[in-house]
């Protein structure tokens, strides 16, 4: 049985990429203080500010709303406010949005909830049209128009969400092979406000994945761990093996590549930097063309679905 480095206690867990053991107790202190030191780089917020939060009901979604639950409150005038989508996935999403709405209403957390359905849209009905690309696609664009609408709608300052560190290194990976600098420059944390898009921050970003996991088990966190039906079709898979393929032989790897990223992101953000000047989509939402891309990929998939 290994102890903890810290105390005598039994440790849950060996952090690899720093030799250390730890017990349940410091393991938890550890994964604070981090998500603490990260939410006070990325944000700057005042008492009478809402802070919107993405949440799925995942482990990492449900870890970000509960840390963020224990920094802000009545103490220093931070409101709160859970926000949840549902795709119109059936067996999947209806329980994870039970266990967010249960733990809000235990916690006094404000929910808010929008559909799919509000754009006469499901999954469930865009998976078998796809086409080229993947379900995952359209599901993005689809629930970053909704969670940025409903923030709008709430006042929020900011929105958090559960990206953890391999999400982050994983679209580092991504944009890189892709070549395409213009979004790699655009990644959250967001520091540049555009027009009528709420800003988004990670607080999980400097935690990987595990740990992650752990943290819930640890502190008694409900979260669903079902996995979506669609997930095998996502570009990001091929990346998530790479990077956990890099981690595996050299322990940090993942660290390393958002500290790069970190480090050149300044460079990128002068050289793709948007002119600020953007244009109102006829749903209300701000794009850099006539019509925004979730508009643009619900008439398509309508076509697709329904005929024309």
């Amino acid at each position: 049985m290994m102890r903890c480095d810290l105390c005598s206690g039994e440790a849950v867990t060996f952090v690899r990429y720093n030799g250390t053991h730890l017990c349940a107790e410091h393991f938890a202190d550890y994964v604070e203080r981090r998500v603490k030191k990260e939410v006070r780089k990325e944000v700057s917020l005042f008492r009478g500010d809402t802070v919107g939060v993405a949440v799925s009901g995942g482990k990492d979604s449900m870890v970000t709303l509960s840390i963020l639950n224990s920094l802000f409150g009545e103490r220093n005038g931070i409101n709160l406010v859970c926000i949840s989508i549902d795709e119109g996935i059936a067996g999947y999403r209806p329980p994870s949005l039970e266990i967010v709405r249960r733990f809000c209403s235990e916690n006094s957390i404000e929910y808010r909830q929008r559909s799919f359905s509000e754009l006469g849209l499901s999954m469930d009905e865009v998976a078998p049209v796809s086409g080229g690309n993947s379900p995952c696609t359209y599901c993005g664009v689809f629930r970053r128009k909704l969670m940025n609408d409903e923030a709008r709608k709430v006042g929020a300052k900011y929105l958090a969400t559960g990206h953890n560190l391999d999400d982050i290194a994983q679209s580092v990976m991504m944009n890189f092979v892709r070549g395409d600098m213009e979004r790699l420059a655009r990644l959250g944390p967001h520091t540049v406000v555009r027009p009528g898009l709420v800003p988004r921050f990670y607080p999980l970003r400097l935690i990987p994945e595990k740990e992650s996991l752990l943290y819930s088990l640890v502190k008694g966190i409900p979260h669903w761990d079902g996995e979506c039906p669609y997930w095998q079709a996502a570009l990001r898979n091929e990346y998530r093996d790479l990077v956990d393929g890099l981690e595996d032989r050299s322990p940090g790897s993942k660290f390393s590549i958002v500290s790069s990223y970190d480090k050149i992101k300044p460079m990128l953000m002068e050289t793709y930097s948007s002119d600020g000047e953007s244009s109102m989509c006829q749903c209300g939402e701000y794009c850099n063309g006539p019509r925004c891309k979730a508009c643009e990929y619900e008439e398509f998939l309508t076509k697709r679905i329904r005929g024309p």
